[in-house]
């Protein structure tokens, strides 16, 4: 099967709410993340505005492809997030909000804090202390820096370690 290099995340932390917040009224709406399913799968391509090649990633055995929705609404998909359990963490490939979630004109706040703090919570399910790995392009490893509390460990290679998963947790997963 063909290996893709890794090109670097490019999602923005808008804000770190509490779930995802109407950008317009402020009102906050409680999520759920789920595994995409296959009648999902139809509705998750360039088409209809996805920017990644989502086809690809339900192609790779070894990653699990995640949707975040508001609660009672399964249908409308906030973003994806396709992950993989290593041996001692949790890789993110990808993470994309939904077209109406980006730009001025958003619709949601929150969507990939909300992503990135499920792959912390999975991460410590896992064994693995809340520990995430990901590629950033070179232009937002700052960024994630100040927004995520990640460290830059070289090159592109961002991490999350068990004190910055936590803080993310606790904003999105309260117990």
């Amino acid at each position: 099967m063909k290996k893709r290099n890794p090109i670097g995340l490019d999602f923005e932390i808008d804000k770190l709410t509490n779930s995802i917040e109407n950008v317009i009224t402020g009102d906050s709406f409680s999520t759920d993340v789920s595994f995409v399913g296959i009648h999902d799968q139809k509705s998750i391509t360039k088409k209809n505005k996805w920017s990644f090649d989502w086809k690809f990633e339900f192609k790779q055995p070894e990653r699990d492809v995640y949707k975040l929705t508001i609660v009672n609404s399964p249908n409308v998909i906030q973003g994806l997030i396709s992950i993989e359990v290593k041996s001692d963490h949790v890789y993110m490939h990808l993470v994309e909000s939904a077209f109406f979630n980006k730009g001025k004109s958003k619709v949601y706040a929150g969507v990939p804090g909300n992503l990135v703090a499920f792959a912390c919570r999975l991460s410590f399910q896992r064994g693995h202390e809340g520990n995430v790995s990901f590629h950033s392009k070179s232009q937002l490893v700052q960024h994630y820096l100040d927004s995520l509390g990640a460290i830059h460990v070289g090159g592109r290679i961002m991490i999350i370690d068990t004190k910055a998963a936590l803080k993310l947790i606790n904003k999105y997963f309260p117990a």
